[in-house]
């Protein structure tokens, strides 16, 4: 897509556009490069404005001072271009161009500030005139490249006039063949036209110039790059080789620049040749150790490239260098995570144990060094919820991360969680009710989803809120139907076991079911409602059927499955059922009771009691 050239803030220098203006006539105009943009930095405190001078002792200029005509008349440009810049500067453009065109009435010839006029009046759909201000500084410096590019820009975006537009590109580009701006102008021409052909052909003319400057060069790569490297489909071998070439030129001409070292090795990562591209990054970090980005892409061109080891030892040295820094035990934390999950998914469980706990060490020594970043607070408490299994750290963690980030709901909500898992629940569901205020407040409806809606029911629901879980589960269903087989099969569940509302709890464990037809748990919950109205054959028919699609034996469904039995005097298979189930769960002192107390039966004779799951 063609943007329009972006220009600097109106106030420019004023004093190097005195001297540009009483040059000679035929002198260039000096200016940096136009491929070095400035960097915007942040003003620490504020801009300082420059004291007026005190003219009321202004004294008489010596006779060899007063200005001759042709000198008055650029004077007097040069105020109109002040001017000018202070009007543009306030956003009265009209002024402003009124002032800027004053000064090319003295000297047309001043192609930067004809192109920035011509932008303005581009800016406002006034393109013949843009066009008339634009030849007339070609015509009275016809060597500068400046005007051409524009009137390329404008022919091909706003007249939509493709021919003319290549013309004045290759005019631009003949004038300056050093200056990438004109070749990237033409690819675009020529791609917003359709022709990729040509467009590659453009920037194959670029690769003949001879230029030392790096920036070009990398320019001219991400060019190709963004034309060759389709979404669906990676270059083929001699195009990639072909872009390798013109980032090799951008390296070799670098002068260690980590700037353009950096885009290189970007480059190389992008397209997957990460051996290429880990010398450049380490590189990157020599000439910078606090690039925090240059050393998370190196750890991950490691990590892809089955190198955690070389990763974990870089690391690790650069902690011993510099152990003031918090950003290389988070990569650290990262790496080793990494390293965890594999073995964890190798079921080697203690190995994978003891790695996520250094994985959590580094994570608190980060939060040492720097406790202002909350990211890492996150990292941490998610951490230690799921696979270190430490949910009161986890809410130590988070309770500091709310101190330190208040008004942050995202971290309310991992704190209700953490505060749920360490069995805090009736704290979990006052944090909760808070989290949703805070979203509310900051207008921060990304946390405020259905999965945050049934979190927050599981947790009413703990706490014994069954109809205030009940109308969270309703919420969470209304937000994302499709895909709410867990919130109706909770809510049908909740309602089943307590034997409440079984009419609605059948209906919804069925949607449920429908969504999933082979989940086991829904298939339980489906054959205990079931159970509850009194439906004891179905219910064992959907029982058997959950207990074989289950992924992995559960004590709940057995002891379903032995409960039913045992209505359906069927007391030897509901005791089989049940030393399943407790096998699975031997902590379960209620279901030892249940089998002993029908053992006793069995031996006493006496009918077994077949409503004690009522």
């Amino acid at each position: 897509m063609i943007e329009q050239m972006k220009w600097g803030g109106p106030t420019l220098s004023y004093f190097l556009f005195a001297i540009v203006l009483f040059a000679p006539a035929n002198a260039g105009i000096a200016r940096p490069p136009r491929n070095s943009a400035p960097q915007i930095q942040p003003a620490s405190a504020g801009i300082k404005k420059i004291d007026r001078q005190d003219h009321s002792f202004s004294l008489k200029p010596a006779a060899d001072l007063i200005l001759r005509p042709e000198g008055e008349r650029k004077a007097g440009a040069l105020a109109y271009f002040v001017e000018g810049a202070a009007y543009e500067e306030n956003g009265e453009i009209d002024k402003a161009l009124e002032a800027y065109r004053k000064v090319l009435n003295v000297d047309p010839g001043q192609s930067e500030l004809a192109s920035r006029v011509a932008a303005l009046l581009t800016r406002q759909d006034d393109f013949p005139q843009a066009i008339d201000i634009l030849k007339d500084a070609i015509k009275a410096n016809p060597n500068n490249a400046e005007p051409y590019s524009q009137l390329a820009f404008i022919y091909a975006k706003y007249l939509k006039k493709t021919d003319q537009a290549v013309d004045y590109a290759n005019r631009a580009i003949t004038l300056n063949p050093r200056d990438i701006e004109a070749y990237q102008r033409l690819c675009e021409i020529e791609l917003a036209a359709g022709e990729e052909k040509k467009a590659i052909q453009a920037l194959d003319r670029a690769t003949k110039v001879h230029s030392d400057d790096a920036a070009f060069w990398t320019r001219l790569g991400k060019l190709y790059a963004s034309i060759l490297f389709k979404p669906d489909s990676q270059p083929k071998g001699d195009e990639l080789g072909r872009i390798n070439e013109i980032f090799k030129k951008a390296a070799e001409h670098a002068n260690d620049d980590p700037t353009v070292l950096k885009d290189v090795a970007d480059y190389y990562a992008s397209s997957q040749q990460l051996k290429e591209a880990i010398p450049l990054y380490l590189r990157v970090l020599e000439l910078q150790p606090d690039d925090a980005n240059a050393r998370e892409k190196l750890a991950t061109g490691f990590i892809l490239t089955n190198q955690r080891a070389k990763a974990v030892e870089m690391l690790e040295q650069i902690i011993k260098q510099h152990p003031e820094k918090y950003q290389p035990y988070d990569l650290l934390a990262q790496v080793l995570d990494d390293e965890a999950r594999s073995l964890q998914r190798a079921k080697r469980l203690d190995e994978a144990k003891a790695k996520f706990a250094k994985v959590a060490a580094n994570y608190e020594q980060s939060l040492l060094i720097n406790p202002n970043h909350a990211g890492t607070y996150m990292r941490l408490a998610e951490l230690l919820l799921g696979p270190v299994k430490d949910a009161g750290r986890a809410v130590k963690i988070l309770a500091e991360a709310r101190r330190r980030f208040p008004g942050a709901p995202e971290i309310v909500y991992y704190l209700a969680l953490a505060q749920r898992e360490a069995k805090q629940i009736q704290q979990a569901v006052a944090t909760f009710e808070e989290a949703l205020h805070e979203a509310e407040l900051d207008q921060d409806n990304e946390i405020v989803n259905a999965k945050f809606y049934f979190n927050y029911a599981a947790t009413a629901e703990q706490a014994g809120l069954y109809e205030k879980a009940a109308d969270l589960l309703r919420k969470s269903i209304a937000l994302d139907p499709a895909n709410a087989a867990e919130a109706y099969n909770y809510l049908g569940y909740m309602w089943a076991d307590h034997n409440l509302h079984l009419d609605e709890a059948e209906d919804m464990i069925k949607r449920a079911v429908q969504i999933e037809p082979n989940n086991g748990s829904y298939l339980d919950s489906l054959g205990w409602v079931e159970f509850r109205k009194g439906k004891f054959d179905q219910a064992l028919a959907d029982l058997l059927r959950a207990a074989k699609s289950i992924e992995h034996d559960d004590p709940i469904v057995f002891e379903h499955i032995g409960d039913t039995y045992l209505k359906l005097d069927r007391v030897p298979e509901a005791l089989e059922a049940w030393k399943k189930a407790l096998a699975l769960d031997p902590q379960n002192k209620k279901l030892a009771g249940k089998i002993e107390s029908t053992k006793t039966t069995i031996s006493t004779g006496s009918p077994a009691k077949t409503n004690s799951t009522q």
